[in-house]
């Protein structure tokens, strides 16, 4: 298996430390909203490789973050009167009951930020101890100037690094340098001990001080959206690698591509910020999985209705092609000629970093070359082609099986055939063809 790294910027062959184990670490979300549309695509994508990489007999076990103390939440705090805590626990648990929804739910452990401030404060302490930060009088900072290797994830020069999520202030000796601690002395904020004064952590030192807890100085996989390559991810490799000495902190360190809707990104001043919730309320769980998992988690995805009413209908396909497959799956092993291809492809194609489209179309392959002959297909071969979809379904999150709010749905299509039977008896072919066109466009293969 092989699977593109953003720090080398080339496939490697999947090799992990420890053999058949692997610690997945992904940057969870800063619960201060809903999560949005976006949360969704990269955390679908991330679900996905947990599920492949346990098909493929690894133990994985999957870390993700919850950013529950940061100024976001403290400014939305103010703004509606709720103290930061309780909003970070309020829109925590609504992002795991979406996350569920979308039946992401391979994390093993949501790492608070605030579980972990006496990490946090040993590992300040090491780089401090090491030469690597410096205290001033707001704040302890990592001196970037001492890591000559900062850049290489992103491939950019320290004089790129942007001010992000830091305080603004005058007494750093880079103006580049990024905040470990953050000094808050009389505010209206949480705070916590330190030695050097009350206050609350960067956003960079939560996730090193966690994933080195949990999984110690390196591990297999690190993944995140695109965005947080520069500075966050670049930062967490400074501090981690620095503090500990060993390199690389991660082998494999993966992002997905942006989402934007309708060709635009996504912003609430462009009236185009989508939740899970509202995504919900008129959408399928397994619809908008399905529409993820049709491009590649490396690239660019665009949300749109069309779009989503297209992955509504080849999922629909799928789904009425299952339904043909009239037979138990048991627990043999059976084969089938006109499958092998097909599987092969498919498992080629998740072998290739993940290419889920790759893999959806070796399915649609598969019902091309069976679904007029598949009645004359016997019950061994229905069998191999029933527990090859079972795992891609699995493996993808998406359930095969019609939904049974779908359940009537055939009774209503018996009764539109016989509508279209008597318009065309009385030479009312028009309507006919019309009523079949429509019903064709939502997804109904209508044969006259």
């Amino acid at each position: 298996m092989d699977v593109y790294s953003t720090l080398t910027r080339s496939k490697e062959n999947f090799v992990t430390i420890n053999k058949n184990r692997v610690n997945l670490f992904v940057c969870g979300p800063t619960v201060y909203d809903d999560a949005h549309i976006g949360h969704g695509r990269t955390y679908i994508s991330f679900d996905t490789i947990k599920r492949y990489l346990e098909y493929k007999g690894y133990a994985v076990f999957y870390i993700q973050n919850i950013t529950d103390i940061d100024d976001k939440i403290i400014n939305r705090s103010k703004e509606s009167g709720i103290p930061a805590s309780i909003l970070a626990r309020k829109f925590e648990k609504r992002y795991i009951e979406d996350m569920h929804k979308l039946n992401v739910n391979g994390v093993n452990l949501f790492a608070r930020a605030t579980d972990h401030v006496d990490e946090i404060l040993d590992q300040i302490q090491r780089l401090i101890d090491k030469g690597f930060a410096y205290e001033t009088e707001d704040g302890v900072y990592f001196e970037i100037d001492k890591f000559p290797e900062f850049g290489k994830l992103s491939n950019r020069n320290v004089e790129e690094l942007e001010s992000h999520r830091d305080i603004v202030e005058t007494t750093k000796k880079n103006p580049q340098d990024f905040a470990l601690w953050k000094k808050r002395i009389d505010v209206d904020e949480p705070t916590w001990p330190s030695p050097w004064g009350e206050g609350r952590p960067g956003w960079h030192i939560e996730d090193t001080a966690i994933t080195e807890y949990y999984f110690g100085p390196q591990y297999d996989v690190h993944g995140g959206g695109l965005d947080l390559i520069f500075p966050h991810h670049e930062a967490e490799i400074t501090q981690m690698e620095a503090v500990s000495g060993k390199a690389p902190m991660v082998k494999f360190w993966l992002h997905t591509g942006f989402l934007n809707v309708n060709g635009e990104k996504m912003s609430k001043s462009l009236n185009n910020f989508i939740t899970i919730r509202e995504l919900l309320e008129d959408y399928e769980p397994d619809t908008f999985r399905f529409f993820v998992l049709s491009t590649h988690y490396r690239s660019p995805i665009d949300f749109s209705k069309e779009s989503l009413h297209q992955s509504e209908k080849s999922l629909d396909r799928i789904r009425k092609y299952y339904e043909l497959l009239d037979v138990e799956v048991d627990e043999n092993k059976y084969e089938c000629d006109v499958l092998a291809p097909h599987m092969e492809e498919f498992f080629n194609s998740m072998d290739d970093d993940f290419n889920t489209p790759k893999a959806i179309a070796a399915i649609f392959g598969l019902i091309n070359d069976t679904k007029k002959e598949l009645s004359e297909f016997s019950s061994e071969d229905k069998r191999a082609i029933k527990s090859f979809l079972d795992d891609s379904s699995h493996i993808f999150g998406v359930s095969f099986e019609a939904e049974e709010v779908n359940a009537g749905l055939d009774d209503l299509l018996n009764v539109i055939s016989e509508v279209r039977s008597e318009l065309r008896a009385s030479k009312q072919y028009d309507l006919s063809d019309k009523i079949r066109d429509e019903l064709q466009k939502l997804g109904y293969e209508i044969n006259d």
